[in-house]
This record gives structure tokens, C-alpha cells and sequence, in this order.
């Protein structure tokens, strides 16, 4: 089955990211975005976070293709295990 796109969970404003997961065969990969990230790849600069789930949706192909090469790179991080995508990871 592979690496395949999970759940958009939602936008966390304490920490400014952008929640989802994938799947790694039938196993959920916890994974998130900061919002400077989408931001960056969105060409935009501060989206509300009422507009979150709307870029992240639009930009998702582009999100979960990095979660995945990080993913099998091995860069994982926090506990339980998981991705996490900065801006430095798009550029």
C-alpha cells in the first residue's frame, strides 16, 4: 500500500501549525505544518487561521510529497513519532 494521505486534524493556534496525518501501509503517521511553511509555499504572507484548512487543502499534494520524503528519510520527531514540515523543508 505505501505512503498515502491520512486526515487534515486541524489548525493549532498555540503552536501555529497545521495538524494531518498519513498512512504508512495501515499504520497513521501523526504529521504537521507550521504556518510560515504553507505560507511560504503559498507565496503569502501571515494567512488567517480561519484560511488554514482551505490552504492546506490547496497546497496538500505538495505537503504530504515532502512528509513522505521525510518520512522515509527517517526524520522523525516528538513522541509518538512523526513529521514535521518547516519552511527550510520547501526550499
Amino acid at each position: 500500500m505505501g505512503f498515502s494521505s491520512g486526515k487534515f486534524i486541524g489548525y493549532d493556534g498555540d503552536r501555529s501549525v497545521v495538524l494531518f496525518s498519513m498512512i504508512n501501509n495501515y499504520t497513521e503517521v501523526p504529521c504537521a505544518i507550521s504556518g510560515d511553511a504553507m505560507d511560504h509555499l503559498d507565496g503569502a504572507k501571515r494567512t488567517p487561521e480561519a484560511q488554514r484548512e482551505q490552504q492546506f487543502l490547496r497546497l496538500r499534494a505538495s505537503i504530504e510529497q515532502q512528509a513522505e520524503h521525510k518520512f522515509v528519510r527517517g526524520e522523525l520527531e516528538g513522541r509518538p513519532a512523526g513529521v514535521i514540515l518547516r519552511s527550510i523543508d520547501f526550499r
